[in-house]
């Protein structure tokens, strides 16, 4: 799933590409990822778009006062066209294709969407505060409001909670998924079960700061990078994320990994949880 540094590099991109030029037409290539019905996506033909921005991990597109709003899920992403068919896209619940933006000057933006699973979102709303996932969204994590106080309150609030799912949860804060929270507690050497509350001030200290610098550094390297890329750079920069099994690179134990329902964590015991492996739930019921 594309996470604040690619969402954000994505948006950062499209906006170059896409300011002051006037879409043409939006096509539904499979009707289950639109979500909304007024205003209608015709709406946004003949508008400029004004701005392309991030809310989370949503990509907002201001289309002339008008928003068309984006959630690429797990297995979503935008592709850019510099010619696009002429023809508009024809439903096909077999196809990737999810919807296709097309501007004025023949170019515009595939939208797909991986496997059987289709979990992507579009919106057309007349403000980004209207879409569900937005209005509930917490502070984002690289913004200047997200503060030690504020991650405080948030592990406070969580209680005994794992922290791993904490760090995950967008009302907590907007930005962090699955593979940027194991890459975060990997770096402040913290187990993923550990209870959110228990946090000395210290330990509170580097996980914001671990927050802070992993995100910040992996955004550097995705900003100006086309969309293409973005996925391969987020991958080859995983120390322990999606490496089950190989060597962490900094003390050079093995790379663990627990299930849990349709997603995984990844983790190093010897730099996170004292040498000590975390019980996968799921692996033991098959052992029974």
């Amino acid at each position: 799933m594309p996470e604040l540094p690619e969402v954000e590099a994505l948006a950062r991109d499209l906006s170059q590409r896409l300011k002051d030029r006037a879409i043409v037409r939006v096509d539904i290539a499979n009707f289950s990822c639109l979500k909304t019905y007024d205003p209608p996506v015709s709406a946004l033909a003949g508008a400029m778009v004004e701005s392309v921005t991030r809310q989370g991990k949503f990509l907002v597109f201001d289309v002339g006062g008008t928003y068309l709003v984006l959630h690429l899920a797990l297995a979503g992403w935008v592709r850019w066209k510099d010619e696009v068919p002429k023809l508009p896209a024809k439903p096909n619940s077999k196809s990737p294709l999810a919807a296709r933006i097309v501007l004025d000057n023949d170019s515009g933006l595939d939208i797909t969407e991986a496997g059987t699973r289709k979990s992507l979102a579009l919106y057309v709303v007349r403000d980004p505060a209207e879409v569900e996932g937005i209005a509930r969204l917490g502070p984002d994590a690289l913004s200047d409001d997200f503060t030690v106080d504020v991650l405080g309150q948030v592990l406070a609030d969580a209680g005994r909670a794992q922290i791993k799912g904490v760090l995950r949860y967008q009302s907590n804060i907007a930005g962090i998924g699955n593979a940027y929270s194991d890459e975060i507690l990997h770096a402040a050497k913290m187990s993923p079960f550990k209870p959110a509350n228990s946090l000395t001030p210290e330990e509170l200290e580097l996980l914001h700061a671990t927050i802070k610098a992993e995100l910040g550094a992996a955004l550097a390297r995705a900003d100006g990078l086309a969309a293409s890329e973005l996925k391969g750079e987020k991958k080859s920069n995983m120390r322990v994320h999606g490496r089950t099994g190989e060597k962490c690179p900094v003390c050079g134990d093995v790379v663990r990994e627990v299930s849990f329902a349709d997603r995984s964590l990844q983790y190093c015991a010897t730099c996170q949880t004292g040498g000590k492996p975390l019980a996968d739930r799921r692996m033991s019921k098959l052992l029974k």
